[in-house]
């Protein structure tokens, strides 16, 4: 076994932001989770992300709140809603006009919060295509984010960054395949990560493969419930329910999954991840 497979887990504090889904509802498709007839629940909604928010504060972690917008129900999902490094903020430029309007919002608050903040040329949509793992951004495409935003984020943070394909719909955005498991780690060493192996081109496979050699494959059962939609800080993992057999390979690695129930949001195509930005640097 490996020393990221026997390493002694440790909790780092967050700071995170979050957004009230008062006004979810699914009456729009903009991805395959997405049926304008099936009802949603938004006070249901809106108690399991409670639960996630004072979880967070639990742990330890800091969580600030951005006003939700009453015309753009996805706003819950502020993952999508910049990408945040050592205090500058990449803000989103949404793919769909469902979604575009929370764009502004989004760069509004985080100026408001001391980040320098870059309005992008391309197409992203935030920590939903950008993960951190060590110094590099894992970058993906496919069907939100373009191609030039991965130039684009790599220009305006000065790092390294690995673009991954993306092929399978369900899995429409890069926190949706792959979680990155230790937020913070040392010079030197490797962050640890896990996927989904089939939501990517083999090409990517391959990169993943060579990069993050230890990392848990996490199997489609898993990843269908958005098990992989999850958030960590290096020892607490907070993940799906229904995600077992991912949660047996954390424990497995040292880890400690944390179970929170969003099954109605996953209604809109989120999850546990989706709802949550990280605010690294600034204050």
């Amino acid at each position: 076994m490996s020393t990221s497979q026997t390493a002694t887990r440790t909790a780092h504090r967050r700071r995170y932001l979050m957004c009230r889904p008062v006004h979810f509802t699914v009456n729009y498709s903009i991805n395959p989770w997405m049926e304008p007839a099936n009802p949603t629940d938004t006070a249901k909604a809106l108690a399991q992300w409670q639960k996630l928010h004072d979880l967070y504060l639990e742990l330890g972690h800091e969580v600030e709140l951005i006003d939700p917008l009453p015309d753009y129900p996805d706003m819950v999902y502020t993952a999508n809603g910049g990408f945040v490094i050592d205090g500058r903020a990449y803000a989103p430029k949404f793919r769909f006009e469902e979604r575009a309007g929370e764009a502004p919002a989004f760069a509004d608050w985080f100026r408001a919060a001391g980040f320098d903040t870059v309005i992008p040329e391309e197409v992203n949509e935030g920590e939903g295509d950008f993960l951190l793992a060590g110094d590099v951004i894992l970058a993906g495409t496919g069907f939100r984010s373009t191609g030039d935003s991965h130039r684009e984020v790599g220009e305006v943070f000065g790092r390294e960054v690995v673009s991954l394909n993306l092929v399978d719909p369900r899995f429409y955005h890069l926190d949706t395949a792959l979680a990155v498991l230790d937020p913070v780690v040392g010079e030197g060493e490797r962050a640890n990560i896990a996927y989904l192996p089939h939501a990517f081109d083999e090409a990517s496979q391959k990169v993943l493969a060579e990069r993050f050699p230890d990392a848990i494959l996490v199997s489609d059962d898993d990843g269908a419930v958005f098990g992989l939609n999850s958030a960590s800080d290096g020892y607490n993992v907070v993940i799906s329910p229904r995600a077992k057999g991912f949660e047996q390979q954390l424990r497995e690695r040292g880890y400690n999954p944390i179970l929170i129930d969003l099954s109605e949001l996953l209604l809109g195509g989120g999850g546990i991840k989706c709802c949550t930005l990280e605010l690294r640097g600034a204050k």
